[in-house]
């Protein structure tokens, strides 16, 4: 092999791993600050359920791959001074280990999202407002602490008199995922 080739290797190693990461750090940017999903959830009556899953072939994953290819493939070419067969199989498995690190670490991460199960019966006896009016057994949304958390949930009035926004309010009893309600005071 003449040296102008093996120059030529060890730059293609160089590039790629600067590429790459560049590029994970950018997505490692992204994912940190915006997170892992682009769908953003707001809504105060959804239990929120989290798929501890991660796509093992992500483009993060394939990014720390690339990455550790390419400087492993750089270090054994220039630093180290090995045969490019064994510089090639070296920086193959440097990358597939990056590429399971990279993968691992994310779905830790994600494991981390909270999965909140709210249990509407711990509501019974406690005290909220009323969020929207209400008819005489009519029904609407109150404000109320279920499982420590500050909740809108569906509720029926269960009087026969009206409730005003804002009114307080006490749950009586839970019936399929609504509270029924009665004014307090």
């Amino acid at each position: 092999m003449t040296p102008e080739f093996l120059n030529s290797v060890w730059q293609i190693y160089y590039y790629v791993a600067c590429f790459a990461t560049i590029l994970f750090i950018i997505k490692l940017i992204i994912f940190m600050f915006i997170g892992g999903d682009t769908e953003v959830t707001t809504d105060f009556n959804t239990e929120f359920e989290t798929e501890t899953s991660f796509d093992f072939l992500s483009l993060q994953s394939v990014l720390a791959f690339f990455m550790g290819f390419g400087w492993m493939g750089y270090a054994g070419l220039r630093q180290l001074a090995i045969s490019q067969i064994l510089t090639l199989v070296c920086a193959f498995f440097v990358g597939l280990i990056f590429m399971f690190g990279s993968a691992y670490l994310m779905f830790s991460v994600k494991k981390l999202e909270k999965n909140v199960k709210k249990d509407k019966k711990t509501a019974i006896g406690h005290t909220g407002k009323s969020y929207t009016n209400f008819e005489p057994n009519g029904s609407g949304q109150v404000e109320i602490e279920i499982n420590g958390q500050l909740t809108v949930a569906n509720a029926v009035n269960t009087q026969d008199c009206t409730i005003a926004a804002f009114d307080l309010i006490e749950v009586i009893k839970v019936e399929n995922e609504v509270l029924h309600i009665r004014k307090k005071g």
